[in-house]
């Protein structure tokens, strides 16, 4: 049996329907999840990984996603003990760990939670993904009411991620040998800009959609409306001023699942319903 944390999110929910495709046993875990939330078959969980989580069975390998209150607040070592039983636990961590380690957002807390997973005498693997296409989700009210696309930083491109990627990976993670004590750096085929993010959301929806750069003090504003001051000032230094690691096309995906990782406009294309 598998248990899947953070089981409605954009990597959690392809994982369960897999996992379930391929006539695993699956627990999915989130805070407010019922059974229509799941595919027929899952056993949905609502449980906080923060507190003591009565209900969660024994697994044979468990996908853990950390984020929110939990990363920033959460001892570590608490939450992956809670699966002490598990075979394997795959951790969804992130590139800032190599690329921003003095980031408390987006270095430090899943570090210490990469080293809660390395201690714990359990198998693991870890998946360190760069940005998330996903994230182009935040634009679906302005292209929906005015086709229009506001971010900072227009011109500068980083290789975001399919969240499908993440979640293919993380299926040969769980399901299969050859994955165990590996950390794997996860990004999409190529650069792409927010421009060019805009205009493949353009494409897939049929419509021109205008796309508005930012100055970073606007976009600073925006960002502190639902994040830390922290937080929002090292998520701009990323779309900004990417270091090189944070733009170099990892192979990690590719040569674990044989095929190149999805386009942005793949993503686009499959999402477009969003955005109209």
């Amino acid at each position: 049996m598998i248990i899947v944390t953070g089981a409605t999110g954009n990597v959690g929910r392809t994982l369960v329907r897999t996992l379930t495709e391929q006539g695993r046993e699956v627990t999915a875990v989130s805070r407010r999840i019922t059974a229509s939330d799941v595919p027929h078959g899952v056993r949905p969980v609502p449980a906080d990984l923060a507190q003591p989580a009565a209900g969660l069975p024994s697994a044979d390998a468990v996908f853990l996603l950390v984020g929110g209150d939990l990363m920033m607040t959460g001892d570590p070592a608490r939450v992956v003990a809670q699966f002490a039983d598990a075979g394997k636990i795959v951790l969804l961590s992130s590139q800032g760990v190599a690329t921003r380690p003095n980031s408390v957002s987006h270095g430090v807390a899943f570090a210490a939670f990469e080293q809660a997973v390395m201690e714990s005498g359990i198998g693991w693997t870890i998946l360190r993904p760069g940005g998330f296409a996903s994230n182009s989700y935040a634009w679906a009210p302005s292209i929906k009411a005015t086709r229009t696309a506001a971010a900072p930083f227009g011109e500068v491109g980083l290789p975001v991620i399919d969240p499908d990627d993440i979640a293919a990976v993380a299926v040969a993670a769980l399901t299969q040998p050859g994955h165990t004590n590996a950390i794997y750096e996860l990004t999409g085929p190529e650069l792409t800009t927010p421009r060019q993010r805009a205009a493949a959301i353009a494409d897939a929806i049929g419509e021109p959609v205008t796309f508005i750069d930012q100055t970073r003090q606007v976009a600073r504003a925006q960002l502190l409306t639902f994040m830390p001051a922290s937080v929002a000032d090292t998520t701009l230094d990323i779309l900004g001023a990417p270091t090189v690691h944070e733009q170099t096309v990892s192979p990690d995906v590719e040569r674990i699942l044989g095929r190149s990782p999805g386009t942005f406009a793949d993503w686009a294309k499959r999402n477009a319903e969003i955005f109209r």
